[in-house]
């Protein structure tokens, strides 16, 4: 669906402080997919196009103007039903960046060339897409190899898989890279092989970090991935992707360091965005660092929190969560904002005990294994599945219990599980050997006990090892209750069942063996 065109002539002539010049072009039908507007082929009108703060809509024609200076990046807002051309490795082709002498700062990984004078026309190319109201994505959170060894731990553990999956398009929620920036090549690459387009957001680990501006500090993701900051449309979803990584002035322990914050060209940016979207669409907001570690958010919160389905997914932190953010944390709403805080595809940074094929099991500090999730949108509505790397698509939770307990000792023994994708919504219970009775387990914010165990175990088998898997953190999603007092002598099946944060049930089960 075309945004309606009467939003054009307000937001046209919006004043841009500091952009003394005007660039103007087409938004048309790319009938022959070549790439160029020839003839018989019309301009598209009501298409947002935005510099990156102004967002104004195509005319009649096709045409916009939108002011610049010379660190510009111009792009196409991807309306529903219409999709941009993608480059070899499946990347959206849908900007111009205007750089005319190239990057300003010369970093180890190079930036934009020159890009020379501004063409008379920048016209970006559209062609016709069926897409329905519901449809499936795909979201890594921190792929973070650091060295091509890691890349094909990507390649095996994870991309092998999903060749020839149903998605529509992919997202990696930032780090995807951990620092090295000169596999944004073979990852890319890679992740082509998916055969979907891939959309990719700016983490704090794919930065020039020679910069001393934040501004100057996303030059490698302009010449890979275009603005680090943008929107399309999907369906019946509209998808902001935020660069929330702030870079440059904040200093830790003497080294320049990042924090969580948008800043005001970006929140301005957001404001002209939203504006041309219809109230009771559903908005999406990707971005890397979670939501409730943004310094600015509040202004966020602001834009959003009046319309009616809005929900947001992060990376960053290498656990997985569903966040319900209400008033204790500033949100106005009438009902909590659902902020996902994403699986990720390198779980503990690629730590772990190597498995026969050499990929460490890299289970992540909340117990959770590494892997990625398949968002589901129909409508205003979503559902997300946990999907772990290597593992079947019913394996959804782990269970702590000893192998063997004394009788006696029974009623003094936790079971612990660790529901993936668990929330303070969901229910889990357990039962012995097929009895009638099941006991209501209770959410605990501990730390992860398989996970901590295994951790200790790998500490021991190698003490100088240096890239050990992390500390445990305390786990959104684990639940605890004690066996029941009367356990007779003999094997005995725990069974588990449990809602995840959309109220599907998942079963799972362990052998445990009681002795006099």
């Amino acid at each position: 669906m075309i945004r309606p065109a009467f939003f054009f002539a307000a937001l046209v002539f919006l004043p841009v402080s500091g952009f003394a010049q005007t660039a103007t072009g087409f938004v048309f039908e790319d009938k022959n997919r070549n790439g160029a507007r020839d003839d018989g082929e019309p301009g598209i009108a009501g298409v947002a196009v935005s510099n990156r703060k102004e967002v104004v809509q195509t005319d009649a024609d096709g045409k916009w103007s939108l002011p610049h200076d010379d660190d510009t990046i111009f792009f196409v807002v991807k309306p529903e039903g219409w999709k941009p051309p993608v480059n070899e490795n499946q990347l959206p082709q849908f900007f111009y960046i205007h750089k005319p002498a190239g990057s300003r700062t010369d970093t180890r990984y190079a930036g934009v060339a020159p890009t020379g004078p501004l063409p008379d026309s920048i016209d970006f190319p559209l062609t016709k897409a069926e897409e329905p109201e519901k449809f499936r994505a795909i979201f890594f959170g921190d792929p973070q190899p650091s060295n091509i060894d890691q890349v094909d731990c990507i390649a095996h553990d994870v991309l092998s898989e999903l060749i020839g999956t149903d998605a529509r398009f992919g997202v990696t929620l930032g780090d995807i890279m951990f620092d090295n920036l000169s596999l944004f090549d073979p990852s890319n690459a890679n992740i082509a092989l998916i055969g979907i387009p891939w959309y990719n957001v700016i983490g704090n680990h794919d930065l020039n970090f020679e910069a001393d501006l934040d501004s100057d500090s996303d030059e490698t993701f302009h010449r890979y991935f275009g603005p680090q900051y943008y929107s399309f449309d999907y369906g019946a979803v509209h998808f902001i992707v935020l660069d929330d990584v702030d870079w440059g002035n904040h200093h830790a322990k003497g080294r320049r360091t990042y924090k969580g914050g948008l800043g005001p060209d970006q929140i301005a940016f957001v404001k002209n965005d939203l504006a041309l979207v219809p109230e009771k669409k559903l908005v999406c907001l990707l971005m890397h660092i979670p939501l409730i570690n943004v310094g600015d958010r509040q202004e966020l919160y602001r834009l959003i929190e009046k319309r009616p389905y809005t929900m947001s997914i992060s990376g960053h932190t290498h656990w997985h969560a569903h966040e319900y953010i209400g008033k204790e944390d500033g949100w106005q709403g009438d009902k909590p904002h659902h902020h996902i805080v994403n699986v990720t595809v390198s779980g503990s940074w690629w730590k772990g005990r190597k498995n026969e094929l050499g990929i460490p099991h890299a289970t992540m500090r909340d117990g959770a294994p590494n892997g990625y999730s398949i968002i589901t949108f129909d409508g205003v509505k979503h559902t997300l599945d946990f999907k772990a790397a290597g593992q079947p698509v019913d394996y959804q939770m782990s269970i702590y219990a000893p192998d063997e307990i004394e009788s006696k000792n029974a009623a003094k023994t936790p079971v612990y599980v660790n529901l993936f994708n668990g929330s303070e919504k969901s229910e889990v219970k357990m039962r012995l050997s097929k009895s009638a009775d099941w006991i209501v387990m209770k959410q605990v914010r501990e730390k992860d006990p398989h996970y901590t165990a295994t951790r200790q175990r790998e500490i021991a088998a190698n003490p100088g090892e240096k890239r050990q898997i992390n500390e445990p953190v305390p786990s959104s999603h684990l639940w605890k209750a004690n066996l029941p007092a009367d356990l007779h002598p003999g094997s005995h099946l725990i069974e588990i069942e449990g809602t995840d944060a959309y109220g599907r049930a998942h079963q799972g089960n362990r052998i445990l063996r009681v002795v006099e």
